[in-house]
């Protein structure tokens, strides 16, 4: 299935540019086409290490993978993503698995519809992709706290990442369903490896954790080899006795997969992720990474032997609130979209270096591909007009009871949920004042609150601004403070500080706030459908200053197609902007992700299959200034770019 061939160029640019030329030396053209998941069903060897190559059943193999996250793609789309896996020349699919996605609620498990795992990896079996599998428990990925349901912050003396006693039970409670669905597509499937963990040394912080990790894989049937996944830093401390350890960047430095045989001798090499593009944080700018410089260095790593997993392949959306953040110097959350500068978009299309790596994978394969799939057409549906509002301090009385405590409560300990908290979204957090004063948060808002008395806008508290001053007035009034969690921190050394809303007490001139009203908004299906009967909706006034619930229709005369929602509209004459400053966009029920000015994202991405023909349902939470009307355009506007150092 394989031969010799002398050596050759292999093109990832145009002919003319020399800079692309990348020159193999006598190596092995690899002919995958009979080593598949349904032409190998019931294999008895696996994907084994032998020296420095891997073998498939006995068959030197290399891994030629991409990432692909069956919850960032909507479900219709999953198989035009694999298929354009396969037209770029790639066998492998490598996937997260995000635990607080399958348990939202401590016990409450879901492997259905978007979340069907085992649906996803037998549609990469049909489609002829192995799978590398990432059950984590954690997984970064730029999602929600790693992948790790919030709940588990209830704890306070709860170590995340660890063998404390509280998090090892919770993951083996989550294991115990999670293992049944994808241990009988190991050796009847396509799973060919799993990753114990990810990036654990870059958090090291038990040394047993590891290989706990490693058992509660193999206690439940895991059989296939193991893997562990690490940047260079880190890799000496996240390995695992009898996994292969494996590696991850975006530049090739001088004898970096060389330094892989100085933690493991003659194994196979292989970079678990090579980062074909990088994400973006709001108030940054859009980042990409030259597609020339990408390819050339897929083909020095090839050159060497090793295998590759691009991240990502294609790399989706960040739905709803399910976006990460990071925190070095700051706190920075991330964006809606993941487009990530990847091999796809954001909504699949193709991109130049799909192209240079399919020529790339070809000249290495050494066989025609499969013709890359039609692209979905995009739709322009034209401008969207929002014609209806309803304040937020409408809603409260019609459809929210607040919890009343005392002290304020962070969201994962608010008594919701069957008692599991709030994960997302905002809290209203409201008591009485008398007089003015001092505002400070002593930094306990997590992580953007606005600050009203009665319904006047005075302030926002966040990191950076922790003291306010409230303006004097008669009597007793209503303090308020409508906190945002924006996304919990996904990779450092700061998880266990990821509780949001109020996680301590604020100051009004030196003296604690007490008694307080605690209102949930997390904005579950539920509510958004109660929202809509709610009475006291009224016509959208040229001026309106939220927070503050609008809605309107978008009519579909066809069969629906991918569309993108523009909410920063200029004012020709001014160039100035208007409307729209911060908040959320529902479609028919589902939450599109976030929008704010600053950028860099000024689109979300609406896929087809969320709309119909007909009347489409657009509710818009906005925190500030709206607008009256939203545009629906047929591309998408990602912000300023800024190339990758």
């Amino acid at each position: 299935s394989w031969s010799c061939w002398g050596e050759q160029p292999l093109l990832g640019g145009h002919i003319s540019s020399p800079v692309f030329l990348i020159v193999l030396p006598l190596s092995c053209r690899f002919n995958w086409s009979e080593l598949t998941p349904l032409g190998l069903w019931g294999r008895t060897l696996g994907l084994q290490t032998e020296s420095s190559q891997f073998l498939l059943e006995g068959m030197p193999f290399r891994i030629l993978g991409g990432s692909l996250h069956y919850f960032r793609v909507p479900r219709h789309y999953w198989e035009d993503r694999m298929l354009k896996m396969k037209a770029c020349g790639l066998n492998t699919l490598t996937t997260y698995v995000p635990w607080n996605l399958h348990e939202k609620e401590r016990g409450k498990f879901d492997f259905s519809q978007n979340l069907d795992l085992e649906a996803f990896l037998s549609l990469a079996a049909k489609n002829g992709l192995w799978v590398i599998l990432r059950p984590g428990p954690y997984i970064c990925s730029e999602w929600d706290l790693g992948g790790l349901p919030s709940w588990l912050l209830q704890d306070p003396e709860m170590q995340l990442r660890t063998t404390y006693k509280g998090f090892t039970e919770a993951v083996d409670a989550y294991f115990d369903q999670l293992m049944p669905v994808v241990v009988p597509l190991q050796a009847r499937g396509p799973i060919i490896a799993v990753q114990v963990e990810n990036e654990y040394g870059s958090y090291a912080k038990d040394p047993n954790y590891m290989t706990y990790v490693k058992m509660a894989l193999l206690n439940r049937g895991i059989v296939e080899l193991l893997m562990t996944s690490d940047n260079k830093n880190g890799l000496s401390f996240g390995l695992v006795e009898g996994a292969l350890a494996t590696v991850n960047f975006q530049k090739l430095e001088p004898g970096l997969l060389k330094y892989l045989d100085t933690v493991q001798k003659d194994q196979p090499k292989m970079v678990m992720e090579y980062w074909t593009g990088w994400f973006d944080n709001w108030g940054g700018p859009h980042y990409v990474f030259d597609a020339d410089e990408m390819v050339n260095t897929v083909a020095s790593i090839l050159k060497t032997g090793a295998s590759i997993n691009l991240y990502m392949f294609h790399g989706g959306t960040n739905f709803g609130f399910m976006n990460g953040a990071l925190e070095a110097d700051e706190y920075k959350s991330d964006v809606t979209s993941y487009d990530y500068d990847a091999v796809l978009t954001e909504a699949g299309d193709y991109t130049s270096k799909f192209f240079k790596l399919r020529q790339l994978f070809s000249m290495i394969i050494g066989q025609p591909l499969p013709l890359p799939p039609m692209i979905e057409s995009k739709a322009s549906y034209g401008a969207i007009l929002l014609h209806q509002y309803i304040s937020l301090w409408d809603v409260l009385p019609a459809l929210l009871q607040p919890i009343k405590s005392e002290l304020p409560v962070n969201m994962e300990n608010l008594q919701l949920n069957h008692t599991i908290g709030q994960p997302h979204g905002y809290v209203l957090y409201e008591t009485v004042i008398f007089g003015g004063g001092h505002l400070h948060s002593r930094d306990h808002v997590r992580d953007r609150a606005q600050v009203f008395v009665n319904t006047m806008y005075v302030g926002e508290l966040d990191y950076n601004t922790v003291e306010l001053s409230i303006p004097e007035g008669q009597g007793f009034r209503q303090l308020r403070l409508l906190v945002e969690n924006r996304g919990r921190v996904n990779y450092g050394l700061a998880l266990n500080e990821q509780r949001k809303g109020l996680i301590g007490d604020v100051f009004l001139n030196k003296t604690p706030l007490r008694n307080f009203k605690i209102y949930s908004l997390e904005m579950q299906p539920a509510f958004m459908k109660s929202l809509q009967r709610v009475p006291g909706w009224s016509t959208v006034p040229d001026y309106f200053v939220g927070p503050a619930f609008f809605r309107g229709r978008l009519w579909i005369e066809h069969q629906p197609q991918d569309t993108f929602l523009k909410l920063q509209a200029i004012i020709p004459c001014s160039a100035s902007f208007q409307g729209w400053e911060k908040g959320v966009v529902f479609v028919n029920g589902q939450n599109l992700g976030r929008y704010w000015k600053i950028g860099p994202q000024e689109t979300l991405y609406l896929p087809g299959p969320w709309l119909r023909r007909g009347g489409n349902e657009i509710v818009i939470f906005e925190e500030r200034t709206a607008g009256r009307i939203i545009q629906s355009v047929d591309i998408p506007y990602l912000g300023r770019t800024q190339y990758v150092d």
